[in-house]
């Protein structure tokens, strides 16, 4: 067996923060988050799809940045803020889920989890987004049922809430 082999089979403990809530979790150093916040955490709002990062679908925040989980190692995450769709939900709905529920920005519902993520962070980061940035923060999502439209919608009313509230 290889180095890399037997590194990735070592057990390891992560300690992290998921939701706000501190974890420590037995795992490998090369357990993809993914797997460890679906199958160790039972939070399974963060969709398993493509899992190689083109669909957006497991999207979380780590330290308030959107990530493909797919693609992050749990060696990544050590004493890392995550937040899965499960954590925007904690004082009811989330004005951005709100957002999308109003403006239809959602069919099967599939992606909805990562366009959400996506959104937060970009609203996080940039309150009035143009619509090349909202653009640009969703291109690593892919809808394949509603066309966009509702979830530009859901966006442009959740930017203009915060606009609102600050």
């Amino acid at each position: 067996m290889s180095e890399e082999a037997v590194k990735s089979e070592t057990p390891y403990v992560l300690r992290c923060f998921v939701n706000g809530k501190e974890e420590s979790i037995h795992t490998t150093p090369a357990a993809r988050l993914l797997t460890i916040v679906r199958d160790e955490l039972s939070l399974t709002g963060t969709k398993r799809s493509c899992e190689i990062g083109r669909c957006g679908a497991c999207m979380v925040l780590i330290d308030g940045n959107a990530v493909n989980s797919c693609l992050t190692m749990a060696y990544q995450c050590s004493e890392k803020q995550i937040t899965t769709i499960e954590g925007l939900a904690v004082q009811g709905m989330d004005p951005i889920q709100q957002a999308f529920l109003e403006e239809g920005g959602f069919q099967c519902g599939y992606c909805t989890p990562g366009m959400i993520i996506s959104v937060k962070a970009l609203l996080d980061e940039n309150p009035d987004p143009t619509d090349d940035e909202i653009s640009e923060a969703l291109s690593g999502n892919i809808c394949r049922c509603t066309g966009y439209g509702g979830i530009w919608r859901a966006v442009k009313r959740a930017a203009e809430g915060r606009r609102q509230t600050t």
